[in-house]
């Protein structure tokens, strides 16, 4: 006789196909309208329906390695398709650039991050929150494309910033390593072996293998998809799934080497587009409760509010003269302000866990792996809510403005000042509006 299946598998395909039908009927307005990212509204529906108690991702096994794992595939895939809408010889014309927000930029990063989770989170050591800084240093590749990609980004961002403001959030994930695993050596106190441990295993396999393996496998890629194109031995919905059996299959071949996985996927993608062929084939396809008797919750929204200020603003802005492709303060104050924690936050997260569970039982790692979780997690929602909100406030503001002729209101705005202005200079001359001036 038929019954009613409640499996948890059976909820989690119901809510999740469900959600996707919905989103994607109100998805133009939401995103081209509203200028809020898929981001926001995807973690308050996981939100709701965890807290119902009908996604239970423990009834499958490890919450540790399911998120770990889904967070590599996520990432992996993200960071192939990032590479892969790139500019031709991108990386190779933009070194410098890339260069100083990779390695000044992203230093700094870090090391102001660890200071303020050190001075919010009581308990710790500096070197305890740099571990836990490492983990949130990276921009989130997936955040970044719902604020580059858009009616709001066309109209206010010029396709040099979009692309630079692209490569670092595809390569800067893979070079989390560097500082992770740094701090983690030191951490585990192993003298004098840190710096061969950390230039061979980190720098030399994790990242220079992972760079050569994703180049190779990328050009290759391209050449072979070339050659089956010629000659018409692929079909179009072989060639459009080509890029994410790439991805999956570098993740998988990758993680069995031991190497950074997700890096080699954006170099992959980066090569796969390197003549510009494969991007102009396809370019018409178009609640963790924070709050724990040791930490109060207010120390966590102080730490979110000054790791979105002075994690990266002051970095980008003060370094931008020596970032070609950052071209004037406005787009520094953008570029230093849309630095989003998401995904590859959790994907550090789990790796600092899982390789700290082998340092012992101590107190003082039982107290570090007991902090840094709903640190990071705390920072990367107030990441996506914060940048997520961020441009429809903007927008907001600017409408009022324009309205009301109220330039007071532009003190309300200050997330944004040099985009505020510009907008509301273009809003003027259009309506001819005298003051100007006064802007």
């Amino acid at each position: 006789m038929p019954a009613v299946v409640p499996s948890n598998f059976n909820y989690v395909c119901a809510l999740l196909g469900g959600f996707i039908l919905v989103f994607g009927q109100l998805s133009y307005v939401i995103r081209d309208r509203l200028y809020v990212s898929e981001a926001l509204p995807s973690l308050l529906f996981g939100m709701v329906f965890k807290t119902a108690n009908l996604i239970r991702p423990s009834d499958y096994g490890s919450v540790t390695e399911i998120t770990r794992e889904f967070a590599r595939l996520v990432l992996g895939l993200q960071l192939m398709i990032a590479g892969a809408l790139l500019p031709m010889k991108y990386v190779r014309k933009e070194w410098l650039s890339i260069f100083m927000l990779l390695v000044p930029v992203m230093t700094t990063m870090w090391i102001v991050s660890g200071l303020i989770i050190y001075l919010c989170i009581p308990g710790l050591r500096f070197l305890d929150a740099l571990i836990m800084a490492a983990c949130v240093t990276p921009t989130d590749p997936v955040l970044s494309n719902s604020i580059i990609k858009g009616k709001f980004a066309e109209e206010n961002l010029s396709d040099s910033l979009r692309s630079i403001i692209s490569a670092e959030s595809g390569a800067n994930d893979g070079f989390g390593y560097p500082f992770l695993f740094l701090a983690l050596y030191i951490y585990h106190d192993k003298g004098t072996q840190i710096a061969r441990d950390w230039i061979v295993e980190t720098v030399i396999y994790q990242i220079i293998l992972s760079v050569v393996y994703g180049a190779v496998l990328g050009y290759a890629a391209m050449k072979i998809l070339q050659f089956s194109v010629k000659r018409k031995w692929i079909d179009e919905e072989s060639f459009f799934v080509f890029i994410f059996a790439l991805g999956i299959f570098i993740i998988g071949t990758a993680g069995l080497l031991g190497t950074d996985d997700i890096l080699a996927c954006f170099v992959a993608g980066n090569f796969l587009n390197w003549d510009d062929w494969f991007q102009s084939e396809t370019k018409n396809n178009n609640i963790q409760d924070f709050s724990t008797p040791e930490i109060p919750v207010w120390r966590y929204i102080v730490m979110g509010i000054a790791v979105m200020l002075f994690r990266r603003l002051p970095a980008v802005v003060l370094s931008y003269k020596f970032i070609p492709r950052i071209e004037n303060v406005k787009e520094a104050v953008f570029s230093g302000f849309f630095g989003p924690i998401g995904v590859g936050a959790i994907f550090y997260l789990h790796v600092c866990l899982e390789t700290m569970e082998a340092y012992g039982e101590s107190e003082t790692t039982k107290y570090v792996m007991k902090a840094i979780s709903p640190v990071i997690y705390f920072l990367m929602v107030t990441s996506v809510v914060v940048h997520g909100l961020s441009i429809p406030i903007v927008e907001v503001c600017t409408f009022l403005i324009v309205r009301n002729g109220d330039h007071s209101l532009t003190t309300q705005c200050i997330v944004y000042p040099s985009v505020i202005l510009e907008s509301v200079r273009t809003e003027c001359n259009v309506l001819e509006i005298r003051d100007e001036g006064s802007l």
